[in-house]
C-alpha cells in the first residue's frame, strides 16, 4: 500500500475518532454496532439529512426493536412510522428485506456484498455500508459526501455523474479502506463530506487530510465537484375534496398499491381544472352533495422530479352520504391519525381541525344575508 494512502486512514481515522457525532444507530468508539440498526439508518439516511432521521430512527426501533418483529409488521404501519419522512419505497423495501432475512438467512442480517446485494432494494452503496460497518468487511462506500471527498482529493474535474467518472470514483475508494477498521474508515469519509468537506465553504483550515487535498493545493476546492445544471421542475397541480359529514367524518381514499405514494391515504385528490371544484364537480366526483364549499389551504411541494401544487377545499356534505367503494372510507381526524399520509396530505389533515369553526362562520354569513 502507498505509504500516502496508508498516512491519509491514520489521519481521517484519528480525526473521527475524536470528532465522531454521537448518532443512535452507531456504536461505541471501539465496538460492533447492531447489523439491524445499520441497515436501517441506511435505508433512512438516502436522501435524507441526520437530524431529520434520528426521531425517526428513535420512534422505529421502538416500534420494531428487532428484524423479527419488522417481518411480522403490517405494512400501514410501517408506512405510518415512515410518514413524513419520503421516498416511502425505502419503507416497503425495508419491510420486505426483514421478511426475506427471517425467511432465507435465519434471521441473520447477511454478511457479505454479494448476499445484501441479493436484499429488496439493497444496491451497491447500501450493502458496502452495511457489511463494512456491521461486520468490519473491506467493502466501499461512495454516497454524496463521499464523491465530494474523493473529488477534491484527486482534484477530479469531471463530472462525476459520468458513469465512467462514478466507476473511477467507486474504484478509488475501494483503494482507500484499509484492511482494519473498514467500518470506521467509511463512516470517517461521510463524517468529512457532512461536516468539513461540505459543498459549500468547505473547513479546509480544519480538514484533517488537507495535506493530501490536491484541489487544495490547486485552490479549486470550491469548483469540485462540477455543478449540476439545474433544469425547471415540472408543476402539477392537485384539488384535494376534504368533504366533512354531520358526524365529523371526512371522505378518505388509499392510493393504488404502485407509483408516488403507493397504498398511503389522503383525502380526494383530482388533477385541478379551471378557477375552483364546485358542487356539480365534487357531486360527479364523490358522489354526494356538498354546500359550503370553500378554499382550505394551499400546499406546494417538491419531490426529487417533480413539483405539486395541492389547493385542498372543505365543504359539508348535506344529507346522507351514499356507500363508498373499497378504496375509500369515512373517518374522522382522529382515526386518519392511525393512517400513513404524505407530507402535503398530513399538511391538509392538520388544517382542517379548523375546519368546523370555519364552516360554520361560513353557514351563519349566509343565513344573515337570507
Amino acid at each position: 500500500m502507498p505509504a500516502t494512502i496508508l498516512h491519509l486512514q491514520t489521519a481521517l481515522l484519528a480525526w473521527f475518532d475524536t470528532h465522531r457525532r454521537v448518532m443512535p444507530w452507531r456504536a461505541d468508539s471501539g465496538q460492533s454496532p447492531d447489523p439491524y440498526h445499520v441497515l436501517l439508518s441506511e435505508a433512512m439516511l438516502q436522501q435524507t439529512q441526520v437530524a431529520t432521521v434520528i426521531p425517526y430512527f428513535r420512534r422505529f426501533i421502538g416500534a420494531f426493536p428487532t428484524i423479527q418483529s419488522l417481518a411480522k409488521s403490517d405494512e400501514q404501519q410501517v408506512l405510518r412510522l415512515w410518514q413524513g419522512l419520503g421516498y416511502y419505497a425505502r419503507a416497503r423495501n425495508l419491510r420486505k428485506c426483514a421478511k426475506m432475512i427471517v425467511e432465507q438467512f435465519d434471521g441473520q442480517i447477511p454478511r457479505t456484498v454479494d448476499q445484501l446485494l441479493t436484499l429488496p432494494g439493497v444496491g451497491r452503496y447500501t450493502a458496502g455500508a452495511v457489511a463494512s460497518i456491521a461486520y468490519g468487511v473491506r467493502a466501499p462506500i461512495v454516497d454524496g459526501n463521499v464523491v465530494r471527498v474523493i473529488c477534491r482529493v484527486d482534484a477530479i474535474t469531471d463530472d462525476p455523474r459520468d458513469k465512467t467518472v462514478l466507476e473511477r470514483i467507486w474504484a478509488r475508494a475501494g483503494e482507500l479502506v484499509p484492511d482494519k477498521n473498514a467500518g470506521d474508515f467509511n463512516q470517517s469519509m461521510m463524517e468529512l463530506g457532512a461536516v468539513v468537506c461540505t459543498p459549500r465553504n468547505p473547513a479546509c483550515l480544519i480538514c484533517p487530510v488537507r495535506e493530501f487535498c490536491k484541489a487544495n493545493q490547486l485552490g479549486i476546492e470550491s469548483q469540485i465537484p462540477v455543478a449540476k445544471e439545474v433544469k425547471p421542475l415540472k408543476r402539477e397541480h392537485r384539488w384535494v375534496l376534504c368533504l366533512r359529514r354531520r358526524d365529523g367524518r371526512y371522505l378518505i381514499e388509499q392510493r393504488p398499491p404502485a407509483g408516488r405514494w403507493a397504498n398511503m391515504w389522503q383525502f380526494v385528490s383530482v388533477e385541478a381544472g379551471e378557477g375552483q371544484p364546485d358542487r356539480a364537480f365534487v357531486s360527479k366526483i364523490c358522489d354526494v352533495t356538498v354546500d359550503n364549499m370553500q378554499h382550505l389551504i394551499r400546499v406546494d411541494h417538491s419531490l426529487t422530479h417533480r413539483k405539486y401544487r395541492f389547493d385542498a377545499y372543505v365543504g359539508s356534505v348535506a344529507g346522507k352520504s351514499k356507500q363508498v367503494g373499497s378504496s375509500r372510507r369515512w373517518a374522522t381526524l382522529e382515526e386518519a391519525e392511525l393512517l400513513p399520509f404524505s407530507k402535503p396530505q398530513l399538511s391538509i389533515r392538520l388544517r382542517l381541525k379548523d375546519a368546523p369553526t370555519m364552516l360554520r362562520q361560513k353557514t351563519t354569513r349566509k343565513d344573515k344575508k337570507s
